[in-house]
């Protein structure tokens, strides 16, 4: 099978909600449907607002035109600091693959996409939270461990 690989345009939106859903429950295990029916349902209009505005998706896709991996780059605009020194920087998250099309080298491939449009945008830094089974991956293509002294922390402002 030929894989092609690109972004991902505001014509993509099902295929990335469908594969946003399948990274959640490889990620958190299966869904309860209440939670699947709200992903189905805000998703396409976080797509409408963000593609190629903030986030950036880089996908595959196979001989059909099937998105069937992605990776994507939130662009995150912050006050410039020692770590980023002209504030410009970049997120990664839902580095995500079909089952059925893993160990083909698609994750790599999409992820140099991404990459190079991050050092096109001039990007100080992309960052991310690297999974088990991601993480290989990630330390090929250079990315190190956070030596940083802060401990991340979150507070859940509404009910799950």
């Amino acid at each position: 099978m030929a894989y092609t690989f690109g972004r991902a345009s505001l014509r993509d939106v099902s295929d990335l909600v469908r594969l946003r859903i399948g990274y959640l429950t490889d990620d958190f295990g299966a869904l309860d449907p209440d939670q699947e029916e709200a992903l189905w349902s805000e998703l396409p209009a976080y797509f409408e607002l963000h593609l190629d505005y903030d986030l950036l998706a880089f996908v595959a896709r196979d001989d059909e035109g099937t998105i069937v991996a992605c990776a994507w780059l939130l662009l995150v605009i912050k006050p410039p600091s020692p770590r980023f020194p002209h504030g410009q920087t970049g997120t990664l998250f839902n580095v995500y693959t079909m089952p059925e099309h893993r160990r083909k080298g698609l994750a790599r491939r999409v992820m140099e996409c991404l990459l190079g449009a991050a050092y096109e945008l001039d990007l100080d830094v992309v960052e991310l939270n690297a999974t088990d089974d991601g993480y290989r991956l990630y330390r090929s293509l250079g990315f190190e461990d956070d030596s940083s002294t802060h401990v991340p922390m979150r507070m859940m402002l509404k009910d799950e």
